[in-house]
């Protein structure tokens, strides 16, 4: 049995199609322990962070904001201008950083090592702690 070129080229398109993640608006991404910069339209009035413990935003000036990933996880950030119309309005999820590091699994027991560009243990932030601590007391 043999297929027309057109319907194989066809369902190779729909197999890397199906295999490719689905990615909603991805937001904003911030890697734990490090900041980004945030660019306005406009001059800002109000900034909320949904979840401090998750990320936290200072203001640098009226169009120009600096969002720090504090804990991993999902909030949001609300920026609204002085008439309260919003000027952002996104879901941040904050990640952890894998550039340069190593993590070691021991059971519960997980120990992040930054290799730049020899190995040593990193540093843990509370937020880290308190999630490591959570997926062990799950196991």
């Amino acid at each position: 049995m043999s297929f027309p070129r057109s319907y194989l080229l066809a369902a190779a398109a729909f197999a890397a199609l199906a295999s490719a993640p689905a990615h909603a608006e991805a937001g904003i991404e911030v890697v734990m322990n490090q900041a980004k910069i945030v660019k306005l339209a406009r001059a800002a009035d109000t900034v909320v962070v949904g979840n401090p413990a998750i990320a936290d935003a200072s203001v640098q000036d009226a169009s120009t904001i600096v969002l720090t990933g504090k804990g991993f996880g999902v909030t949001n950030l609300v920026v609204l201008d002085q008439e309260g119309s919003p000027i952002i309005d996104e879901q941040v999820t904050v990640t952890r950083g894998t550039a340069s590091t190593v993590r070691i699994y021991r059971r519960s027991q997980v120990q992040t090592m930054s290799c730049a560009p020899y190995c040593e243990s990193s540093f843990k932030s509370d937020a880290e702690k308190a999630s490591e601590s959570e997926m062990s007391a799950g196991q």
